[in-house]
């Protein structure tokens, strides 16, 4: 396949492309690692490497959320660092995805992206901002809306601040309390990423 693009791609950021070139792409071994966004015409594929910081907030709202859902009998089904496309129009690959609700069908558990068109949109998206967090308030959000996701959280890891948004009719407006999770505010998920950080120990000195 001809590319419309040159390659080795600029990463971290959006370029001009086409569909055919984010699929092309993203499945090059030197882009395996990285993770792919494509909307409206642009692509970015993300290779910047995922600090102690990311992994850990990643770690911690994955649970929260589960917990929640668990303790409150809702029924959910966790996708993280999963892909999912509208093919020729729009692809993601959030940090942490949820479906959740009763009507919901799980997909079949392959290495395929989930197929939007037949299974929907997540119904939450999160994206853990460490270095993209400008990206993950500004073209994702926007990526997010046009998806069609319930929700969308986007992570401050510099401030273990969570920020949400609810979306509809692909617009979107900021929530203090998870309308896809009635009853959990971001609150909560704050108090845990503060509570999982490591405690600093004074050093003891022989007298």
């Amino acid at each position: 396949m001809v590319l419309s693009i040159p390659l080795p791609l600029q990463t971290d950021t959006w370029v001009k492309a086409t569909w055919d070139d984010f699929v092309a792409i993203i499945d090059e071994p030197q882009y395996g690692e990285g993770r792919g966004y494509f909307d409206h015409g642009w692509m970015r594929i993300e290779m910047s490497p995922l600090g102690a910081g990311h992994s850990r907030h990643d770690s911690v709202v994955s649970k929260v959320v589960s917990l929640f859902a668990m303790v409150n009998m809702i029924r959910s089904a966790e996708f993280p660092n999963c892909s999912f496309y509208k093919t020729g129009e729009r692809g993601c690959q959030p940090d942490l995805a949820f479906y959740i609700g009763e009507h919901f069908q799980l997909p079949l558990q392959d290495n395929a992206p989930i197929d939007i068109e037949i299974h929907g949109p997540p119904t939450l998206a999160i994206e853990i901002g460490a270095s993209s967090f400008r990206d993950d308030l500004g073209a994702k959000r926007l990526l997010y809306e046009r998806l069609g996701v319930s929700e969308y959280w986007v992570v401050d890891v510099a401030n273990r601040q969570v920020i949400a948004f609810a979306v509809a009719a692909g617009r979107s407006g900021e929530i203090q309390v998870s309308e896809v999770l009635p009853g959990l505010p971001t609150a909560l998920v704050e108090e845990a990423l503060n509570r999982s950080q490591p405690r600093t120990i004074a050093p003891c000195y022989a007298g």
